[in-house]
């Protein structure tokens, strides 16, 4: 480990439970649900494992009405009980920026993590660090999902680089989000690590028992499509692949599971115009933390027809569930999915998808694949991405 090689090197960052440290992260938790909040609050117990005291500060109030096009932002699960989540923080409100950042900086945390996907939140959690950074003891990270969006917005630039500022480093959870950092950074330490694990959805299932949860024949084979349905994640590519005539002779559907950011229309009336509904199974509600294991369980192949992407936490539960997967050559996706070894790599074309689950099923790939996923998997183990963050830091 890193502090056992020089332990005068940044102890704050030390692992060991002698040396342990007080560390605040600052992003989304519970009771708001998605993969934000299963990534910080998996990386709090993370450290709590090490003899860490963590502390989250996640939102009373976390996007505008006009930001966030699902349904509801909060979780139906029960509260976690095992981990310290204090919510204060109005990412739209700049008194309230500053009050928690005086806040935090009285404390006197030796570290604060910051989730960073969204330049909207970046005076938000750029004041917050400001305001901790003046205790002269605290030192920042921010984990990068993206520096530039999916979608862009005026502003984009001007607000990121106010959260970058104050910042000490970085770690980039996919190569092309390290190169867009490098357009407002060259000096800052920075280190790529992909996305960990999401190993918190429970054991994997047998299929029998999973396809009878989801009320679903074992008759057919099963593709997933899973996470919020936008734009950029190509749905409308791999609807259109179904209508290929060896997909239906392989006896395959289509699971699509979760809920629609945006304007549904579009997708259903794709469906009935491709007349393929027999063959996709609509799952287009909010899919809680305890079933995510029915739907991977009952899955064959997990696929992301996504047309940009910078990386993806569906990628992480795949591995966590051993299934192979089907993703287009776009943004870190490739770097995670070893062509023809795990699942196979594309460009995000309807024929070129169609083309590759075909041959997963002619070729009856899923055995293979799976052995070889329960030796990539080890890749991306918590262990080491709280090593990369240590990396950042050393001189």
């Amino acid at each position: 480990m890193l502090y056992e090689m020089n332990p005068n090197i940044f102890p704050y960052l030390c692992t060991s439970k002698i040396n342990s440290m007080k560390i605040v992260i600052l992003g989304t938790a519970y009771p708001y649900r998605g993969g934000l909040s299963a990534f910080n609050e998996r990386l709090a117990r993370e450290y709590k494992s090490m003899g860490h005291e963590v502390i989250i500060y996640t939102f009373t109030h976390q996007y505008p009405n006009f930001l966030f096009p699902g349904k509801t932002q909060y979780s139906t699960e029960p509260a976690p009980q095992d981990l310290n989540i204090v919510r204060k923080v109005h990412s739209y409100n700049p008194f309230n920026w500053c009050k928690v950042g005086r806040e935090i900086a009285r404390l006197k945390p030796d570290l604060m993590i910051t989730k960073f996907w969204l330049p909207f939140m970046a005076p938000c959690f750029g004041t917050i660090a400001r305001k901790v950074r003046k205790n002269k003891h605290t030192r920042l990270i921010s984990i990068l999902d993206n520096v530039i969006p999916h979608e862009h917005r005026p502003g984009d630039k001007m607000f990121v680089r106010y959260f970058i500022k104050p910042t000490d480093g970085f770690v980039a959870m996919s190569k092309s989000v390290l190169a867009d950092l490098r357009l407002f950074t060259k000096d800052k330490p920075a280190a790529f690590c992909p996305h960990p694990l999401y190993d918190h959805y429970g054991k994997r299932l047998s299929r029998e028992e999973a396809l009878s949860l989801l009320n679903l024949s074992p008759d057919f084979r099963y593709v997933l499509f899973f996470g919020f349905i936008r734009g950029y994640k190509g749905l409308d590519l791999l609807l259109e692949a179904f209508t290929d005539n060896r997909l239906k002779e392989d006896n395959v559907k289509l699971i699509v599971a979760g809920e629609f950011y945006g304007d549904s229309a579009p997708y259903l009336n794709q469906i009935k115009e491709l007349e393929i509904e027999e063959r996709v199974v609509l799952c287009t509600d909010f899919i809680p933390d305890s079933e995510v294991n029915r739907y991977f369980s009952a899955a064959d192949i997990v696929a992301q027809p996504y047309k940009t992407a910078t990386q993806s936490g569906v990628t992480q539960i795949a591995f966590h569930f051993e299934k192979p997967m089907l993703v287009t050559n776009v943004g870190g996706l490739p770097e995670i999915v070893p062509d023809g070894k795990i699942g196979y790599v594309v460009e995000p074309d309807a024929q070129q998808l169609a083309d590759a689950l075909h041959r997963f099923f002619d070729e009856n790939k899923q055995e293979e694949f799976e052995r070889n996923i329960v030796e990539e998997k080890k890749k991306y183990a918590w262990s080491r991405f709280i090593e990369t963050m240590e990396e950042v830091y050393r001189p």
